[in-house]
């Protein structure tokens, strides 16, 4: 098996001396480098490097720079996405975001995870857990969300929140570690 395949499969692997992921990244960071060093004002060339960079993306997305990730084809995007300035994925596993989803600056989402395990960790070994963010969801700036992290539907996470857990839908959550706060009511509108 090699170690793209136990990545895939949630298995410690070792992303740091395997050649193959090795070059996977060096080629999406040349890309982000890229990105991040277009005009503001290159609307077209932005919208044409951030699809090549993303695995799934829809029509309507805007990354500011700087944008930063692993491998790219681990990022799905819906459609009506929005980050600002210092978005960072490690998207060792997928990270799938739905339709309406605002990002503030300075936001990470880390799907890597290294081993507790001293030797293990210095042998280059992680793991790698997938992060699902639903539709309609908001984050603040400085929020982390960490390995294997389902936020729900219409959540908003507060403004320096560590999401460790998961958070369910129409919920504003907050903190370090992140909690849900209150249940936000959804109206709907006619």
């Amino acid at each position: 098996m090699t170690e793209k395949e136990k990545c895939e499969q949630g298995l410690l692997y070792n992303a740091n001396y395997d050649e193959q992921l090795i070059r996977e990244r060096m080629a999406v960071k040349d890309l982000c480098q890229e990105y991040n060093r277009l005009k503001n004002s290159d609307t077209e060339g932005r919208n044409i490097l951030i699809k090549k960079i993303l695995g799934t993306a829809k029509t309507n997305i805007c990354i500011e720079p700087d944008f930063w990730c692993d491998y790219g084809y681990n990022i799905e995007v819906g459609e009506n996405f929005y980050s600002n300035h210092n978005l960072v994925i490690l998207d060792c596993a997928q990270v799938k975001f739905g339709d309406n989803v605002f990002i503030g600056p300075n936001c990470g989402f880390y799907t890597a995870n290294h081993p507790l395990d001293v030797k293990q960790r210095n042998e280059g070994l992680e793991s790698a857990h997938p992060i699902t963010v639903g539709n309609n969801v908001w984050f603040g700036g400085n929020v982390v969300v960490l390995p294997g992290v389902t936020i729900g539907d219409n959540a908003v996470i507060g403004a320096g929140s560590i999401v460790t857990k998961d958070v369910p839908a129409n919920v504003v959550a907050v903190g370090n570690p992140c909690k849900v706060l209150k249940s936000i009511e959804q109206t709907v509108s006619s």
